[in-house]
């Protein structure tokens, strides 16, 4: 017990700063490399919690792709951060009124949540499906989502297809003289048509 509790403040005082230093750091390539130590020490909490499944999800979905993308994307572009800090003091009065009040309502609701936590009547009981204890939370999710609700777990997946489908024919763009691919003139090409042997004299060149 004391060992967790030790792990718990552990990976929740690094969370707490790397969260900080996402925000703070100058350097976004910076930003992004905290963004990805907050994932991290986020997965070691959802293990903390016997949550294997999401804390693996964080870190191969949010760590391997969303989060690297984000440091290829930030590395790649040239952007003069200097003359976007500049154009951003002119805004500063209103960005920082803004950001205040949103801090507000976040602070305000976070208050609420762990009043109404900590004066509930009676605990929480955990409904849905009962899942026997033999079982790990990997198999039990999985179990779950291909039995009783299947159905809406393809559904989700053929909604996520149509967006996916959707965005790449939105961007789709045909740009002339670009030589593009055709899988009916491959099938159709012949070995006569496709090779040519020319016989060239010795010390004549190409």
């Amino acid at each position: 017990m004391l060992l967790t509790a030790a792990f718990f403040w552990l990976f929740a005082t690094v969370l707490t700063l790397s969260a900080v230093a996402v925000v703070t750091a100058r350097n976004p390539v910076h930003s992004v490399l905290f963004l990805i130590l907050a994932f991290v020490n986020a997965a070691g909490l959802f293990l903390l919690l016997g949550a294997e499944f999401l804390a693996m999800i964080l870190v191969v979905v949010y760590v391997g792709a969303v989060a690297v993308l984000f440091l290829f994307v930030v590395m790649m572009l040239d952007v003069d951060f200097a003359e976007l800090k500049k154009g951003m003091l002119a805004t500063q009065p209103t960005l920082l009124v803004i950001g205040l009040a949103v801090a507000a309502v976040v602070v305000v609701e976070l208050v609420m949540t762990m009043g109404g936590w900590l004066h509930l009547a009676r605990p929480l009981v955990a409904g849905g499906v009962p899942i026997s204890p033999d079982v790990s939370n990997t198999q039990a999710l999985g179990m779950v989502l291909y039995t009783r609700y299947f159905y809406l777990f393809q559904g989700a997946g053929f909604v996520l297809l149509t967006a996916m489908v959707g965005a790449i024919t939105l961007t789709l763009r045909h740009k002339p003289g670009v030589k593009r691919q055709s899988i009916d003139e491959q099938n159709a090409r012949t070995r006569a048509g496709a090779v040519e042997v020319v016989k060239v004299r010795s010390r004549a060149g190409v």
